[in-house]
């Protein structure tokens, strides 16, 4: 049977410079996120679309959720297959179109992991294991565009 999770989270927009939304330019994109006992998420838009380079936009968040939901499915795998990752980083990369009317969609993302192992033994399960994380992450099988994955597993041998 199926178990439903539930996630809360509040947006407070901080951006009425005293005229509120009156003209296209009199208003900054800037917004806090927060979930209960956790910090505050400095918000904005893309700076495309006036937004602040110096805070997270929406787009940040989806290519880092993907990134971050995959690498905690790989090392769950990792770990109940016997596989000792040493290191872990990743590169995530997503294209968004933007439409002539405005809007727009992502048409892909592509992580870029790379992972050290503990023993050369265990490169080829581990470089296959990427496959098994996308399967299984919420928020890949969430999105309607392609996750892809671009892995490089090395080792880490101690002499």
């Amino acid at each position: 049977m199926a178990r439903s999770h539930q996630y809360r989270t509040s947006l407070l927009w901080t951006g009425n410079l005293g005229q509120g939304t009156s003209d296209y330019r009199a208003y900054s994109r800037n917004h806090e996120i927060t979930a209960e006992g956790k910090p505050t998420l400095p918000g904005t838009s893309d700076p495309a679309f006036r937004g602040d380079v110096s805070r997270y936009t929406p787009e940040d968040l989806l290519v880092s959720s993907l990134s971050s939901c995959h690498m905690l499915w790989y090392l769950h795998l990792c770990a109940v297959n016997g596989v000792i990752v040493i290191d872990y980083t990743d590169q995530a990369y997503g294209e968004m179109l933007e439409n002539p009317d405005g809007s727009g969609q992502f048409v892909q993302v592509t992580l870029h992991p790379r992972v050290v192992v503990s023993q050369s033994s265990m490169i080829r399960l581990a470089t296959s294991l990427h496959h098994d994380a996308n399967r299984m992450c919420f928020i890949a099988r969430s999105v309607n565009f392609p996750v892809h994955h671009k892995p490089e597993v090395t080792c880490y041998e101690k002499a």
